[in-house]
């Protein structure tokens, strides 16, 4: 487990994480930062793997199928879709389901 995120870490940067790995990673960084606050989407891969910059790609694709939201430069992007540094939070209207407090 991460000490900062309670997220498993797989070191094992031979294994390819399934998607429901990479969701949980990204909503276990959701959830603790709440809607409020962003988190790069290389943190989740970081908690997957110590290789983790193979695995972007697919944590991108997840996220998009995720109730988060992608910005860049402040601009809502699809973040499988997106070039560059994005950044990913809990939707708003979702925050309280998925255990962040009652959402505004």
């Amino acid at each position: 487990m991460s000490a900062c995120t309670g997220i498993p870490a797989f070191a094992d940067a031979v294994t390819t994480p399934s998607d429901k790995k990479v969701a949980e990673a990204l909503m276990g960084l959701a959830r603790d930062r709440g809607p409020a606050k962003s988190f790069c989407p290389s943190e989740a891969a970081r908690a997957l793997a110590d290789d983790w910059r193979p695995l972007m790609g697919q944590v991108r694709r997840v996220a998009a199928d995720l109730p988060l939201r992608a910005t860049q430069g402040g601009k809502e992007v699809d973040p499988a879709r997106a070039r560059g540094p994005i950044r990913l939070s809990l939707r708003r209207g979702l925050a309280a389901r998925w255990g962040c407090g009652p959402a505004k």
